[in-house]
């Protein structure tokens, strides 16, 4: 039977999905995806698998396909990132009887996806992704489809578009920022350029960007005239999103931990997972969240859930009569609520910053302010300040180490030479001198063997011993050479 192509491959095989639970990397796992199924999604993605590691590991392939069949999770498009035509076809090849439809990820802006060469930034070159497609398109089973972010210029985009579905593209996924929008960046999605896409090709489109509730799903749909509506952020803080219900977190938590443990997953998603569902909860109780980040068992992770909705049915108790939601939330903390990024002149207000200059920093400029604040930090450094209270990121703080005579590198602070360890071993070998501040100690070493020589003379002649105190000298002193 020939597959399915466009439109019928989007009735039929899709089953005509409207709301759709993107690609997200280690958090779209198959329990969350039967979460989401149960509360309106129709068409699920896998997380991102990388190509490479697929086609040579049979236990990623276990842990991330193959696993425990289950016919509910269909249908299912699985997502690959690769920048190789044959690898691509390889691991799509064994993926094929799994799922209904291949994806290629040119979506994913991250700095991971960067060093890899893959997603976003294959944007670029349109004879790889045109011979990658038209590859997979002859030799695979199912469909190919793609997710793609757009490009600033609306031409160039639908231009790109086109190239994909000439190719052989059977359903476009189009995120409505460009590769640099991210983070602190992500701004808002233009659903001008998801609009213009759809008017210009004619395969299925799927828009994704700026969905937190199912209203924006409905105005979407209207806006852009797309088939369908991808969300993630939007699905991860509120996975009923797709029946327009703002339900209690713990009870989507404790569902959710249900099907964990009918279908086991790494523990780190599952934390993950209760980090975004308790997001604004966990602003209030702080030592929970510490408890939730250490926790090392499926069971300790729902003790903490358990204790979270102690806590929050103890305040609805204490709620005084028509007592609002703080900190501008439209919902008590403990109901499922998108949470909105906040941009960079967001971040510039609530730290007390001013002036457009530093306003507009990007993400790495943010990530990496030395004023001391650990708001401003990166996730990484502020771990390391909660380790170390006095460590010191601001390179303007931190002490000028001095330079090596011989080659610039800085030296060491109590070296007799004043180098690095590297110049200092040379030159305390060729004179055969100390240098305690490196732990080199070539003259004691030699003046040692020496003694030892001299103890032993009572049964060599002179001049045999005379001979041997300098063959063990020299002995030492290329055996402390080796051994530094």
């Amino acid at each position: 039977m020939p597959k399915l192509r466009g439109e019928a491959f989007w009735r039929e095989t899709l089953r005509s999905a409207h709301y759709v639970v993107a690609p997200m990397v280690d958090q779209s796992e198959l329990a969350w995806r039967l979460l989401s199924r149960r509360h309106g999604a129709q068409l699920c993605y896998t997380p991102m698998l990388h190509a490479q590691v697929f086609l040579r590991d049979a236990n990623y392939r276990r842990e991330n396909l193959y696993g425990e069949a289950c016919p509910e999770d269909r249908p299912l498009i699985v997502q690959f990132c690769a920048n190789d035509p044959e690898v691509f076809v390889q691991a799509a090849l064994l993926a094929q009887d799994y799922c209904d439809a291949i994806d290629l990820n040119l979506g994913c802006p991250q700095m991971i996806a960067k060093r890899g060469h893959y997603g976003a930034f294959l944007q670029e070159e349109w004879d790889l992704l045109q011979r990658m497609i038209l590859l997979a398109n002859e030799k695979l089973s199912v469909p190919i489809t793609c997710k793609i972010r757009v490009f600033p210029d609306i031409d160039k985009t639908v231009k790109y578009a086109q190239m994909l579905e000439k190719a052989g593209c059977q359903l476009l996924t189009v995120h409505g920022r460009t590769k640099e929008q991210k983070g602190p960046l992500a701004g808002v999605a233009s659903w001008e350029h998801i609009q213009a896409v759809r008017k210009a090709v004619n395969i299925p489109v799927f828009a994704n960007g700026n969905i937190q509730c199912l209203s924006d799903v409905e105005e979407c749909i209207r806006k852009t005239g797309v088939h369908g509506v991808m969300s993630a952020e939007g699905n991860l803080h509120n996975p009923a999103l797709f029946e327009g219900r703002n339900p209690l977190v713990w009870e989507m938590a404790e569902e959710y931990l249900e099907i964990v443990r009918k279908y086991p997953c790494p523990l780190s998603y599952v934390r993950a997972h209760l980090f975004k569902l308790w997001h604004h909860t966990l602003q209030v109780y702080h030592q929970l969240r510490e408890e939730l980040a250490k926790v090392k068992t499926l069971e300790g992770i729902v003790d903490v859930n358990r204790e979270l909705k102690l806590r929050c049915q103890e305040e609805i108790a204490n709620q005084k009569e028509g007592e609002k939601p703080k900190e501008g939330l439209p919902f008590f903390h403990w109901i499922c609520q998108p949470y909105i990024r906040p941009g960079p002149k967001e971040r510039c207000r609530e730290n007390g910053e001013s002036g457009t200059e530093k306003c507009v920093r990007g993400k790495r400029a943010l990530e990496e302010e030395e004023d001391g604040n650990s708001e401003l930090l990166s996730k990484n450094k502020q771990k390391k300040k909660l380790r170390n209270p006095n460590k010191i990121f601001d390179p303007s703080l931190k002490p000028k180490y001095a330079k090596c005579d011989q080659c610039g590198n800085p030296k060491g602070n109590k070296c007799v030479f004043n180098m690095c360890r590297g110049c200092c071993k040379k030159r305390a070998f060729k004179e055969v001198a100390d240098c305690p501040g490196h732990g080199l100690l070539f003259k004691t070493k030699y003046e040692k063997s020496l003694s030892w020589q001299h103890s032993q003379r009572g049964t060599q002649t002179p001049e045999i011993s005379q001979r041997g105190d300098a063959e063990v000298g020299e002995t030492a002193v290329l055996k402390e050479a080796g051994d530094s």
